[in-house]
């Protein structure tokens, strides 16, 4: 079975040691085999995996959801799981000083973007209503006494897009956006959201290899695994039996919360996964329903 890991590969890393998948990688390798299954793990870079999973011998890839689309390769990959790293939005940029707010004012002019399939589809969209506009509005060629529309101008640029505006080369951009640093430095907001987007596990659409599929799902249920125990905690508590309904609205579990009766007559233990962003506040709401010796801990690894 052969496995292509592309972005952001420290978070792949994490995800592999918690999937068990053991391996030892050589400088300058690109491909290692897995110590103690039967996997060949193969580092690409991210654009490049959606095709050889959807369209090669890859039977596993770890992606970008905005590089399966860019690629064209979604009715030959399957989406398994979002991994709940790599957070960005590809997003339609532009100089704050250049008068313009909304995507309508960026059309018929030149787009710079690494993304040309979405900038494109998204821009077509975008000169369609502006021509609708102006047939609405009666008036040839103009829009709120403006001139506009016309078919936007899409070029492609592998780096240092946010630079495009500055040198001339462009009017806005499309580009990715995490933490917006790199944006606000080259002096661009954003005015528009083509799509969020996040890394995830992708199969074939179609098996390549179907006697490797009850690896595939082992694989695929360590990873689901992975992502709870990094997602939730255990919170147990104690409480009476009168107000255990109350409890349970606040801990339902990711099913059901597990409830054991204790000796002391009149009271329950109730064990149950909670989102670990939220625990804080699960546990002052449980404290004000009567909960006592409330505890959390943390999950090393689950299946789910």
């Amino acid at each position: 079975m052969r496995w292509a890991i592309g972005r952001l590969y420290d978070k792949c890393v994490e995800l592999l040691n918690g999937a068990d998948i053991q391996f030892r990688r050589s400088a300058r390798l690109d491909v290692c085999l897995c110590l103690n299954l039967p996997i060949a793990l193969v580092f690409l870079p991210a654009s490049d995996i959606p095709s050889f999973v959807g369209k090669g011998s890859v039977d596993l890839g770890i992606t970008g959801h905005d590089v399966i689309l860019e690629s064209q390769m979604s009715p030959y990959t399957t989406e398994l799981l979002k991994l709940g790293f790599g957070k960005c939005s590809l997003q339609v940029q532009v100089p704050v000083n250049s008068g313009i707010n909304d995507v309508e004012g960026l059309s018929g002019k030149r787009v710079v973007t690494s993304f040309e399939v979405l900038a494109a589809d998204y821009f077509r969209g975008v000169d369609a209503k502006v021509r609708e506009a102006k047939k609405a509005a009666g008036v040839n060629g103009e829009v709120n006494g403006e001139v506009e529309g016309g078919e936007t101008k899409i070029e492609y640029v592998g780096g240092s897009v946010e630079a495009a505006c500055a040198l001339g080369l462009a009017d806005g951009i499309v580009d990715l956006v995490e933490s917006g640093d790199t944006m606000r430095a080259a002096g661009l907001h954003a005015i528009a959201t083509v799509l969020t987007t996040e890394a995830v596990l992708i199969k074939s659409s179609t098996p390549k290899h179907p006697d490797l599929l009850p690896l595939i799902d082992l694989i695929v249920g360590r990873i689901k695994g992975t992502l709870a125990a990094a997602q939730y905690v255990l919170c147990e508590y104690n409480i009476r039996r009168e107000v255990l309904a109350e409890a349970e609205k606040i801990t339902p579990g990711r099913r059901a919360p597990t409830v054991t009766q204790l000796e002391e007559n009149g009271w329950v233990a109730v064990s149950a996964m909670v989102e670990k962003k939220k625990i804080a506040q699960v546990m002052d709401e449980l404290v004000k329903v009567g909960a006592e010796d409330i505890f959390c801990i943390k999950l090393e690894n689950c299946r789910v």
